[in-house]
């Protein structure tokens, strides 16, 4: 089992975590990840209104008795969230870990640490973990140029990333962006990292609540099939190709403002993909990690295939390569 002091910290057993995604982030995936021993996260603004979020967080407790937490994201909207709103009920039923992104998290980090809560910071540069370290995080999810969703406007990609905020962050953290397998977990250990936050994989399992043509499609991409929408607007945001995205692309390099593709980036539009399964009405997350994706499992087979090939790396492989092959010869 590899421990390190995120799984001390937030008390799991695995250092792997199902980060916050929209629309995805519910009850039956959390509650899979969690029973396998790793971090689930409940997305907080998938639920309409917070009384629905503390139903949410309920009816995950009627699945599991495991650590889980929440993911609450502060972005940039046309109508803001009721934010305040949603964090108090998050601490009004007892979660005792809290995943923030987005915009500065002061006034939240502030208040879940006077309720006893955990906070894990989600950013996109060094300089924003410095950041979140100083308002009192008490760790940090450093998000490679490779992850779907927001990576920032820096173009940084994990392998540069990740160890140069190991130099400076002195709190735990986990890596994120392009994360799929047993591999990138040992090379995130390797470059200073405490654990590994996944998204897109754990889309691409059998409790994920999306539809399975939307799955199959993640299976058949490589790891080509993304693109970088509100690049114009200092806003990236990475998706799947289809043919929404595709047209967005243009539509930006055609001089398009927000307003003029409003309708095709809809959040309604998104929804609409996981649960009809057509991945062309409307725009969806999904990172370059789609081309280290080649199955369908359950959360429980993933987490515990990851665990047990990355221990296996670690012992016959890398050990093997430190003794100058002598094991693999005494053999």
């Amino acid at each position: 089992m590899i421990k390190t002091r995120f799984t001390e910290m937030f008390g799991v057993d695995h250092p792997i975590v199902q980060g916050g995604m929209q629309w995805v982030g519910r009850a039956e995936l959390v509650a899979a990840v969690a029973n396998a021993g790793a971090l689930g996260m409940i997305t907080a603004l998938t639920q309409p209104t917070p009384d629905d979020l503390r139903k949410e967080i309920a009816r995950c407790r009627e699945l599991t008795d495991k650590p889980f937490g929440v993911n609450l994201t502060t972005l940039p909207a046309i109508k803001p969230p009721p934010y305040a709103e949603y964090r108090q009920a998050i601490i009004e039923s007892g979660i005792k870990i809290v995943e923030t992104a987005g915009n500065k998290p002061q006034e939240h980090v502030d208040e879940f640490r006077k309720h006893g809560v955990k906070v894990l910071h989600k950013c996109t540069s060094v300089r924003h973990a410095l950041s979140a370290e100083r308002m009192g995080a008490d760790a940090i999810s450093i998000d490679g140029f490779e992850c779907a969703g927001h990576p920032g406007e820096d173009d940084t990609p994990g392998l540069i990333l990740i160890p140069a905020a190991a130099d400076k962050v002195k709190i735990p953290m986990i890596a994120s962006g392009g994360f799929g397998d047993a591999r990138g977990l040992v090379a995130a250990l390797a470059l200073g990292a405490e654990g590994i936050n996944m998204g897109t994989r754990f889309m691409c399992t059998r409790e994920s609540p999306i539809h399975q043509l939307v799955k199959e499609r993640i299976v058949a991409n490589d790891e080509r099939e993304t693109e970088l929408i509100f690049r114009t607007m200092r806003n990236t945001s990475r998706v799947a190709r289809n043919a929404i995205s595709t047209k967005v692309v243009q539509m930006e390099k055609e001089g398009a403002k927000f307003e003029d593709v409003r309708e095709l980036v809809a959040g309604a539009r998104g929804k609409m993909v996981y649960s009809t399964g057509d991945a062309d009405e409307g725009i969806w997350s999904a990172g370059q990690v789609q081309g280290l994706i080649h199955d369908i499992p359950t959360c429980g087979e993933l987490i515990s295939r990851i665990v047990h090939e990355a221990e296996a790396i670690i012992r016959e492989r890398l050990e093997v390569m430190m003794s100058g092959g002598k094991r693999q010869a005494a053999e």
